[in-house]
């Protein structure tokens, strides 16, 4: 027996709200301390590099400013297959909390990103799609143009924004307020 006072010593103690409930993994709790994040931008000439990855960037100064860690960035073209398989890749590797995607999600022939996007995830988000439409329509009539995308594969959150800067800012604005508690409810966290 260890007298008191010596041995192992007691580290803070947790609040009981704060501790993590037996259906989260370490993993996750560990991931809710800091979010995780990648931007994908989709765009054949930001690919063959004939044009500056400006959507991206403006993704990732805006992730930045609200916290996220941006672990990730990556330019695919619009492929379908291509960039199904990142996306697939970015989720299953349990890293990742919010992959954000910018570009193709027009009416143009080699838009691709909803397809690829509604190819690998689990389940739809539609109310925050719909809300970036609403919220940047205030903006632009085109808004309504856009097939943007937003769904859940395993414990990652996928977002299609614009591929355009100013898109991508107005689009991000309408939903950044939902999206620390989606990501708690995708990561099991149900409490209100």
């Amino acid at each position: 027996m260890v007298p008191r006072g010596e041995g192992i010593q007691a580290g803070p103690r947790i609040p009981d709200d704060s501790i993590i409930p037996a259906r989260l993994s370490l993993h996750s709790f560990l991931m809710s301390l800091t979010r995780h994040a990648a931007v994908i931008t989709i765009s054949d000439s930001v690919a063959v590099g004939t044009r500056p990855d400006l959507s991206g960037a403006a993704a990732k100064e805006k992730l930045e400013k609200l916290g996220y860690e941006v672990v990730l960035t990556e330019v695919v073209p619009d492929e379908i297959n291509r960039i199904a398989d990142r996306l697939k890749a970015i989720a299953d590797a349990h890293t990742i909390d919010l992959v954000v995607t910018t570009g193709g999600t027009g009416l143009g022939p080699r838009d691709v990103t909803p397809e690829a996007t509604q190819a690998v995830i689990d389940k739809s988000v539609p109310g925050l799609a719909e809300l970036m439409r609403a919220e940047s329509s205030r903006h632009t009539r085109f808004a309504f143009l856009s097939r943007a995308l937003v769904g859940v594969r395993g414990e990652t959150l996928i977002v299609n924004l614009p591929g355009s800067p100013k898109g991508v800012v107005e689009c991000f604005d309408a939903i950044q307020d939902l999206l620390p508690h989606a990501l708690n409810l995708i990561h099991g966290k149900t409490k209100h």
